[in-house]
């Protein structure tokens, strides 16, 4: 018969420790070891920047929400909101350009005083003088449209003497127009003497109506015409008129 001997306390406790680790490692359930998660838990809250301080200085207008600069007529940002205390964006202020300014209306035969004569230089030229005569300012749109008696054809206008802006009186001012009646040289042909003149005046669009027409007076002989006879444009200089 075999006889057992019993193992030593020590040695069955090692025996017992070893029979627990299968790969995954000895279970610990006591509170020996901190949880990595507790330490994550616990750092402190200065670590890490916070996060939305760029919006919250209290700098006016710098909170990214939409109202940068107060409404869009000029209006002044409340600090710190973004909102408007100004003139709401799209709304009339009720401060609208020229206030205070008649509207402008077209020049013709009506609001205006119109003169007709001739200079003596240059040679073979006419002056028209329209002087505003209303209580508004007014625009002489275009060129002149004239015509002799009952002559079937209108002058062509000096694309030259167009100016960069319509030519506007206030009232009381005046505007002018140059007429190169006849070629110096005598090259022109069909010449006749003129004892009527009829100035047309044009509206938004070239040779749209501008009202009524003004037929200013000619001197008692008439002025003489032909083939070449040309006018400017309405502008406000009367040298500006006479050299073309």
């Amino acid at each position: 018969m075999r006889t057992y001997h019993a193992l030593p306390v020590a040695l069955l406790a090692a025996l017992a420790l070893t029979a627990c680790d299968d790969g995954t490692g000895t279970q610990d359930e006591g509170a020996a070891r901190p949880a990595a998660s507790a330490t994550a838990s616990t750092a402190p809250a200065t670590d890490a920047p916070a996060t939305g301080s760029a919006r919250t200085s209290g700098t006016p207008g710098t909170a990214d929400t939409g109202g940068t600069s107060g409404g869009s007529d000029g209006g002044e940002s409340e600090p710190g909101t973004g909102k408007a205390t100004g003139h709401t964006p799209g709304k009339s202020t009720g401060r609208t350009a020229g206030k205070g300014t008649p509207a402008r209306v077209f020049c013709h035969g009506g609001n205006t005083t119109v003169t007709a004569r001739p200079v003596p230089r240059p040679l073979n030229h006419l002056l028209i003088t329209v002087e505003n005569t209303g209580s508004k300012p007014c625009d002489l749109t275009y060129h002149p449209v004239l015509r002799f008696d009952a002559m079937q054809w209108a002058p062509r206008p000096v694309a030259d003497s167009k100016p960069q802006a319509v030519t506007t009186l206030a009232p009381g001012e005046k505007g002018y127009a140059g007429v190169s009646l006849s070629a110096a040289d005598g090259s022109g042909e069909a010449g006749t003497t003129g004892r009527e003149l009829t100035v047309g005046f044009q509206g938004r669009t070239p040779n749209s109506d501008g009202g009524p027409t003004a037929i200013p007076a000619l001197p008692a002989g008439g002025v003489y015409y032909d083939s070449t006879l040309t006018v400017t444009y309405w502008l406000r200089d009367m040298d500006d008129a006479l050299s073309y």
